[in-house]
C-alpha cells in the first residue's frame, strides 16, 4: 500500500495513505468528513473510463492514514496535499474537494498558488466562510459548531448515527437514493477515524477562506445540493460561486450533502463535462 511521509509526531512518522490509478491528466479527489478516499467510489471508475489518472488519499486522522494528535488545521492539510502532489510530481492536475476537501482546494491555491493546477472543483464544500460574524452575516451561528463538538465528546458513535441522517437526508432518500447498508458503511468508516481528529476538525469547518478564493485563477466548478443540511448552500456554494471569478455553478435539486453518492448520475456528467472543457485562465481579484 502506498504512503507518503508528511511529518513526525514524537518518534513516529505521519503517513498519508493514497491510491493512484490510471493514466492521463491527473485528478486528485479529496474526501469529506468523516470519510476517506474510498468514498469516491461512484466517481473513480467513471473518471478512469474517461481516461484520467485518479488519485485519492485519506486525510490525516482518517482512513488508513496516520492518526496523530496534531495538525488538524487547514494550513497543515494544505501542506499535506502539497507534499503528496510533490511526491507524485503532478502537473496539470485538477483538484476536486468534497465538504472539508473544498477547504484543501482553497487553501492549497491560497498558500501555494495555481502553478501546476489545471482546474478546481468545490462539491458541497465549506468555503467561503461558514461562521456568522459581523462581516459575515450569511454564516452559521457559532453555537451550532459548539453543539457538534459537545455531542462528539459525549458519544461520538451516537453522534455519527445522527450526523449521517442529515448527510444523506435519510428521511427523504433512504431506500431510493441511498440504502441502509451504504449509510452503515459510512458509519463504519467514521468510527474508525481518530477520536482526536473527529473532534479537532469541527472548528476548521468555519475557517475563513475568502482570501484564498480570491487567489483562484483557474477554471472552477461549484456543485452543491440545494437541500444540503450539513453545509447549507446559501452560506457556502452559492457564495463561493460568486467569489471565484468565472466559476461555473451547478445546483443539484433536492440534493443532500453527499450528492456524489445520492446524485452521482447528475454529479458525474457535470464533473466530466467541466474537466473536458478547454482550460481558460481567469485573472484573480487579489
Amino acid at each position: 500500500m502506498p504512503y507518503v511521509d508528511v511529518g513526525k509526531e514524537n518518534s513516529g512518522n505521519i503517513d498519508l495513505y493514497y491510491e493512484d490509478h490510471g493514466a492521463g491528466k491527473p485528478v486528485v479527489l479529496i474526501h469529506g468528513y468523516p470519510l476517506n478516499g474510498a468514498s469516491w467510489e461512484r466517481q473513480i471508475p467513471v473518471l478512469l473510463d474517461a481516461g484520467y489518472r485518479v488519485i485519492t488519499y485519506d486525510r490525516r486522522g482518517f482512513g488508513q492514514s496516520s492518526k496523530p494528535n496534531t495538525g488538524y488545521n487547514y494550513n497543515t492539510f494544505a501542506e499535506d496535499l502539497h507534499k503528496l502532489v510533490s511526491h507524485l510530481r503532478l502537473n496539470d492536475f485538477s483538484l476536486v474537494g468534497f465538504s472539508m476537501g473544498g477547504g484543501e482546494v482553497a487553501r492549497y491555491i491560497g498558500n501555494y498558488g495555481s502553478k501546476g493546477v489545471a482546474k478546481a472543483v468545490f462539491a458541497g464544500s465549506v468555503p467561503p466562510y461558514l461562521l456568522k460574524t459581523p462581516d459575515n452575516p450569511e454564516g452559521v451561528d457559532r453555537s451550532a459548531f459548539d453543539g457538534i463538538q459537545k455531542a462528539i465528546v459525549a458519544d461520538r458513535y451516537a453522534f455519527f448515527t445522527e450526523f449521517f441522517k442529515n448527510f444523506y437526508n435519510t428521511d427523504q432518500l433512504l431506500g431510493t437514493r441511498v440504502s441502509e447498508q451504504a449509510v452503515q458503511a459510512s458509519w463504519n468508516v467514521a468510527v474508525n477515524s481518530s477520536p482526536a481528529a473527529t473532534l479537532a476538525c469541527v472548528p476548521t469547518w468555519y475557517e475563513d477562506f475568502r482570501k484564498d478564493l480570491a487567489r483562484i485563477n483557474v477554471p472552477t466548478l461549484v456543485i452543491h445540493g440545494d437541500a444540503d443540511r450539513i453545509v447549507p448552500f446559501p452560506a457556502s456554494g452559492q457564495r463561493t460561486a460568486k467569489l471565484v471569478q468565472g466559476a461555473h455553478l451547478v445546483v443539484v435539486k433536492n440534493g443532500p450533502h453527499n450528492i456524489a453518492w445520492t446524485h452521482s448520475e447528475e454529479v458525474n456528467p457535470a464533473l466530466l463535462s467541466f474537466l473536458k472543457e478547454e482550460k481558460k485562465l481567469v485573472t484573480a481579484t487579489a
